[in-house]
């Protein structure tokens, strides 16, 4: 029995010229000569055709994040860490994006999720000359790609809106090379960039708003170096709109006269389960051959980790919240969250059977897994900082692996090798810390609520980012888009407002 369906589209022409063409070849040479294809390289080699029939946008994303060889710091399948259209549901659940698409603006949102740095612009926020000027800069480069969202119609092909990277310019023509991820549909193609605005600066039915164009590019480094916010757990929702909305409103509402009286308020009134929403990152790798050596990429990393641990702890504010959790009675139920009394010998089973199961790629799963024994290390090798090092023998039905899990730690002690808490002593992320990085990634409206003048100049002292050392205050700052992102996204509002927050 014969089953109806579609093979492919013919690409009108004109107005657009297949790449493949003997016109399009001739194309892209000239614009090689012109210099404006270096962006094309790494997106080719990234060109990937979107999985499903509404997921230009992911798979636009997911290219041009590759691309940019931006580390997503989750695995996708088996140990690797790699982008995927599957992996880009922080600000729109999948199903949903399957069924109707993703806008504009909660692409954005994903991009500013991943890590990328990103700059969006509507048609009505920008003119075709900027336009021009953004394409010639992001093609003769490897670090900038733009993202085009443009309707089809303008170019005589079926369908409405879509998005694609543009993969190179040509100068002469004054044409712009679409790498269409429906390649299914029609190939990579060039089309007049004047025709490509014009497409672009059409209103997307579904928002009321004009399409346009991003620019994402790479980070000064890579964001959420030891701390991240965790949008998987169910609370998130409750968690952000208390950090962003309720935090203030409480602030506001209290005639508070010190700071230890501010943080008794604002920590007794966490939603529940609010340490499922912050964590701290660590580095999993599989044991081979009993080897527990590190590489120079591994230790460099771990470094970094470090570094942001000592700064966080060398704040005045983490003083304040030490001495405040310090004085927390343990039997209040509502302040457990916040009081990590268990040393790493006694969550290193949790630690090694998540670890086991990213390696596995099964992270999501039901299966158990759980470790017939674990250890802590810490290694010392010639004249390197020790290292605290979990390792676990995890089990998974008859399947056994031998996991290491890499620490950051600041070391306050004598260090040995061997297993139990006195033979690595040493601060690793903890309540302490991540609840101080919180404090600071807050907006800076949070406090302006503060009745009391000298008790406000105090807090701000202890809270304002700009005399942050470096790697701190980039932390700071992405937690802090972070949380803007995610509120926003809550909310349903990152089509009216595609500006990263005022930091």
């Amino acid at each position: 029995m014969a089953m109806a369906g579609l093979y492919r589209r013919m690409l009108p022409s004109p107005p657009a010229i297949d790449f493949a063409s003997s016109e399009g070849k001739q194309l892209f040479l000239e614009a090689i000569q012109g210099g404006t294809m270096e962006g094309f390289y790494r997106l080719i080699s990234y060109f990937q055709t979107q999985s499903e029939p509404a997921y230009c946008g992911l798979a636009s994303l997911s290219m041009v994040l590759n691309a940019l060889a931006i580390d997503p710091g989750r695995k996708w399948k088996g140990p690797w860490r790699w982008f995927d259209e599957s992996m880009l549901d922080c600000c729109e659940p999948l199903e949903k994006v399957k069924e109707k698409g993703i806008s504009f603006g909660k692409l954005v949102c994903l991009a500013h999720c991943a890590g990328a740095k990103v700059e969006a612009f509507r048609t009505n926020q920008s003119t075709i000359d900027d336009f021009r000027k953004y394409i010639i800069r992001c093609s003769a480069s490897e670090d900038c790609h733009v993202i085009s969202s443009y309707h089809r119609g303008a170019f005589k092909q079926t369908g409405t809106g879509h998005f694609s990277p543009i993969g190179g310019y040509h100068a002469g023509r004054d044409m712009a090379l679409i790498l269409d991820v429906a390649r299914f549909k029609y190939p990579p193609h060039w089309v007049p960039l004047t025709l490509l605005w014009e497409a672009m600066d059409r209103v997307d039915d579904a928002t009321g708003q004009r399409r346009g164009f991003v620019l994402v590019s790479r980070p000064h480094r890579e964001p959420g170096l030891l701390y991240t916010l965790s949008c998987k757990h169910e609370n998130w929702v409750g968690i952000a709109k208390y950090l962003v909305d309720e935090v203030p409103k409480i602030v506001k509402s209290k005639d508070f006269k010190d700071f230890e009286e501010v943080l008794t308020v604002l920590f007794t009134s966490l939603p529940s389960n609010f340490g499922e929403f912050v964590k701290w990152v660590a580095e999993v790798r599989r044991r081979e051959d009993g080897d527990h050596s590190l590489s120079q990429e591994e230790k460099g990393r771990l470094a970094l980790k470090e570094e942001v641990l000592r700064q966080v702890q060398e704040t005045l504010l983490f003083k304040h919240v030490v001495t405040f959790l310090s004085s927390v009675n343990s039997c209040c139920r509502s302040m457990s969250v916040l009081v990590h009394k268990n040393e790493l010998p006694d969550i290193a089973e949790k630690v090694c059977c998540q670890g086991a199961r990213i390696l596995a790629g099964k992270f999501d799963s039901s299966e158990r897994f759980y470790c017939r024994e674990t250890c802590v290390k810490c290694l010392k090798a010639n004249s390197d900082k020790p290292v605290t090092l979990v390792s676990g023998t995890v089990v998974n039905g008859s399947i056994e692996q031998e996991v290491d899990v890499l620490v950051p730690s600041s070391q306050i002690g004598g260090c040995g090798c061997g297993c139990g808490p006195s033979n690595c002593i040493g601060i690793y992320p903890a309540g302490n810390d991540i609840l101080t990085v919180l404090i600071l990634a807050l907006p800076k409206e949070t406090w302006s609520g503060i009745r009391d003048e000298k008790l406000s100049r105090q807090i701000l002292g202890l809270v304002t980012t700009e005399n942050l050392p470096t790697l701190l205050q980039e932390e700071v700052l992405h937690l802090r888009r972070q949380l803007h992102i995610l509120r926003r996204c809550q909310e349903n509002k990152v089509d009216e407002d595609l500006a990263a927050p005022s930091i």
